[in-house]
């Protein structure tokens, strides 16, 4: 090739670059524009896994935009109390909230549905009914007329029980116990002569040392371990059976959330899910050295007896015939996880219940 040749062709392929980036970068910019929200969480700072759900979406937010797109995470009492987390975002207050559902059931028990409900599914079965049973697209029909959109943002995995100060061996030793317990699950106990009680995270452990209450359910042992439970109220109980496999919701102001970019909503969409399997692998990777710590420590572990179990199994079914009939919109929603519950548990049965129980008995066993 001669020097013309050269110096045209170079300069037509300068051109061609510097037109593709003058074109490229206003492309960029306006498919990541900066967006400030702010995201108040139901949780205290305490909590690493729970509350930092929060702060691990924000992470995933910014890190995926180039710092375009800042969720700025306030912890419980910041802005608001724990328990006004989704009111706050539903008005505008602010455009996000990281809460459990059920936080709100007394406003309609619907809200429930789509976090955890008495003897409903585990973490596994939540997630498959929320991804690939249309969970997701039911509970968001029914957040939509809150002012809301939510996408499943964390999950704990099955709960204890819960914290006692007295032992509990019977249906007769709950007469007239009060006990803070989250959800509708209260209304279950109710009907055993329990006082159930409404009580923000960090409002637990006075209320124990007081005396105001008689016992309480959190988490699991990582948290519960961080908030001190054991040192008023030393009888420990598993599981509980109200919070199989409890979903931690992101929620959004509907309005902001459909204001956005296509790109974005689709991002949260995406981060939300990345959250949601980050904080089970950390309560899984976390709660096994807990749980020995705890009982180290003077923790009483002990099962829920049988008879317990089934009283509240019987009782739950109460509640829900009577919530059937009075809430079209609980009934569509309860109906489809009971119709996956039955299919879920005729599977788990099989391969994962035998594995898990033969692995089991060899860890017992001094094997593993």
């Amino acid at each position: 090739m001669d020097r013309r040749s050269f110096i045209k062709h170079a300069s037509i392929g300068g051109l061609g670059a510097a037109a593709a980036t003058a074109l490229a970068s206003p492309a960029i910019a306006q498919a990541n524009p900066k967006i400030n929200w702010r995201l108040a969480s139901s949780f205290p700072k305490s909590l690493d896994t729970i509350y930092g759900g929060g702060e691990v979406l924000s992470k995933y937010v910014s890190e995926a935009t180039d710092g375009n797109f800042q969720i700025q995470v306030f912890a419980a009492g910041e802005i608001v109390p724990g328990l006004q987390a989704a009111d706050a975002a539903a008005a505008g207050t602010v455009e996000a909230c990281h809460t459990v559902a059920y936080y709100y059931w007394g406003k309609d028990p619907t809200w429930a549905l789509g976090a955890a409900v008495p003897f409903a599914l585990n973490a596994r079965g939540m997630n498959a009914w929320h991804y690939h049973g249309g969970g997701i697209d039911l509970f968001n029909e029914f957040l939509a007329t809150q002012g809301l959109v939510g996408f499943p943002g964390g999950n704990t995995g099955v709960q204890m029980g819960g914290w006692f100060r007295k032992e509990i061996k019977t249906v007769a030793d709950m007469q007239g116990l009060k006990m803070r317990i989250g959800g509708f699950a209260g209304k279950v106990v109710e009907k055993l002569g329990v006082v159930p009680q409404q009580i923000a995270g960090g409002d637990i452990y006075p209320a124990l040392e007081k005396g105001t209450i008689d016992a309480a359910e959190w988490v699991g042992p990582y948290d519960d371990e961080k908030l001190g439970f054991y040192k008023v109220a030393p009888y420990y109980y598993y599981p509980g059976w109200w919070e199989g496999g409890p979903t931690v919701h992101a929620m959004f102001n509907k309005a902001a959330f459909e204001g956005l970019p296509k790109n974005y909503q689709s991002l949260l969409r995406t981060a939300c899910q990345a959250t949601d399997a980050n904080m089970l692998q950390k309560y899984d990777y976390l709660n096994p050295s807990a749980i020995k710590r705890l009982v180290a420590a003077g923790a009483k572990l002990s099962p829920f007896s049988p008879e317990i179990l089934s009283a509240c199994f019987d009782k739950a079914n109460e509640v829900y015939a009577e919530m059937e009939d009075s809430n079209p919109t609980f009934k569509k929603i309860w109906d489809s996880i009971k119709a996956f519950r039955a299919e879920y548990y005729l599977n788990a049965q099989i391969a994962e219940y035998n594995y898990d129980t033969f692995m089991m008995i060899q860890q017992r066993n001094g094997k593993v």
